[in-house]
């Protein structure tokens, strides 16, 4: 069903027609080409008519009960959990993911989301006394929401699950380009019972739908998720109304390698995350360092390691890694891939091109690069695609000024003795540190630093940036009259 409402746009509750201006583009399987309908995109005036029913509904939201938004969350829960298959066959189909990712790790993040939220919602501190005064956190008021393709379910539920937490009332912008998720999503929201006006959904471009959310007057909160060139354009956007701005923004994540860990599980394991999800994801581990006594040993255990990735159609159990999202995504990482090697990259694995046998479908070589120097493009640039630059350090200090010297810091990764890799951790500058291919942690704050952005999401960390806080001097101590 999620398919045949692509044409309208949930508002104030109903599924609506959008303004007559709008116009409509082709949404894409990146694995076939086949077309999978037609999505209206909204222009300013859609915009408009959500944040107006999104205001119109802040205050009876944000004033009822915790236990009464939560259940709807709760309801929210169940139904998602119902419906994960037809989350993952829209995430299949939309992003060309395989079968089991688009399962096992797309729609499975949007159920722990929501799980995380509804556990630490318990547990917020939403009013505390400290001496005489109450602090209150409360719904800072309408967010617009931005979300990427690349994590559909991630990304959404991770905004809008704390968002109505707080009582907030919510605009979402998902990406054109994954339409088909942020549909059903729409559709169940519905179903749990949400009220009208409490969340809303409108299709659209950034320029057209996305910038009209971040300079609204009635938009008290912008949350997004996107390129940090995109979020630069949101900030200055949101800048004349002095609203806030949570970005999760680009990333170039440093896999620093020491002595003594484990070379042959450590490599197969970054050059797995690096390529899974076709490397389209903004805290992959694509700059991997090694000791330079390390290096020829570390290339043929990458070499090997890229060898077991395997392109394909993503309904073949033997697949690991889908296409990228869109032609001019796939001309952009060949163009990365051609800087690489002419600014003299070692080549080890992959290169230019499609994988062999593949002729349709925006697939990429897996793709290795040695010898790889701190200047060179592959080593600075956000690739978003599977590209992993391996560079060599002569001691843990040279290791350390390599990976800060970024303009991100959104994640980076540690392998070795956990003492020495604690260390290490604490002089990275980026927003999460992961020691020793730990497991995905939803309660752990997520964010960057720099060019990564700015805000934390995930669990109390993304409630508390969706709150306000307030100060009733002079309401007297616990237990007082």
């Amino acid at each position: 069903m999620a398919r045949d409402r692509m044409d309208r746009f949930l508002i104030g509750g109903s599924w609506v027609a959008p303004d007559p201006a709008a116009g409509a583009m082709a949404c894409e399987n990146p694995a076939t080409g086949e077309t999978l309908g037609r999505l209206a995109l909204g222009t300013a005036q859609d915009a408009a008519r959500a944040v107006e029913a999104a205001r119109a509904a802040f205050a009876g939201w944000s004033q009822i009960p915790l236990a009464d938004r939560l259940a709807v969350l709760d309801r929210l829960l169940a139904l998602y959990r119902r419906r994960k298959q037809e989350f993952a066959d829209a995430m299949r189909l939309e992003m060309g993911a395989p079968a089991e990712f688009a399962l096992e790790a797309q729609a499975a993040a949007g159920e722990l989301h929501l799980e995380a939220t509804l556990e630490a919602a318990r547990r917020f501190p939403w009013e505390e006394i400290r001496g005489g005064t109450l602090i209150l956190r409360e719904g800072i008021g309408v967010c617009g929401l931005i979300t990427p393709w690349n994590w559909p379910m991630n990304q959404i539920v991770c905004k809008v699950a704390p968002a109505l937490a707080a009582g907030c009332t919510v605009v979402l912008k998902p990406s054109e380009l994954a339409p088909i998720s942020a549909t059903l999503f729409a559709e169940v929201m519905q179903e749990a019972g949400c009220p009208a006006g409490v969340f809303n959904m409108v299709h659209g471009t950034g320029p057209e739908v996305g910038q009209v959310l971040a300079s609204h007057p009635d938009i008290d909160m912008v949350s997004f998720t996107g390129s940090t060139r995109a979020g630069v354009e949101v900030a200055l956007a949101a800048a004349p109304t002095v609203k806030r701005v949570a970005q999760e923004l680009g990333g170039k994540s440093p896999n620093i390698l020491l002595e003594g860990c484990d070379f042959p599980a450590a490599v197969a394991a970054g050059v797995a995350a690096c390529m899974a999800n076709a490397g389209q994801s903004c805290d992959a581990p694509t700059r991997m360092l090694v000791p330079r006594g390390r290096m020829s040993e570390v290339l043929d255990l990458a070499r090997d390691a890229a060898a077991t990735q395997r392109p394909g159609d993503p309904l073949d159990p033997a697949t690991t890694m889908g296409p990228l999202i869109s032609q001019m995504h796939w001309d952009r990482v060949q163009g990365f891939i051609a800087a690489g090697i002419d600014e003299g990259a070692r080549l080890v694995a992959g290169g230019p091109g499609r994988p062999e046998g593949l002729n349709r479908g925006h697939f990429a070589r897996p793709t290795v690069f040695g010898e790889v120097t701190p200047d060179m493009t592959v080593a600075r640039e956000e690739i978003f695609g599977p590209v992993l630059a391996i560079l060599p350090y002569g001691s843990v200090d040279e290791a350390v000024e390599i990976a800060n010297a970024s303009d991100y810091g959104l994640a980076a990764f540690v392998q070795g003795p956990i003492e020495a890799a604690r260390a290490v951790g604490r002089r990275l500058r980026a927003g999460q540190i992961s020691l020793n291919d730990p497991e995905w942690d939803v309660h752990a704050p997520f964010g960057g630093y720099k060019r990564s952005g700015n805000g934390r999401e995930y669990a109390d960390w993304g409630i508390d940036d969706f709150c306000e806080i307030k100060a009733l001097v002079g309401h007297g101590r616990a237990g007082e009259t």
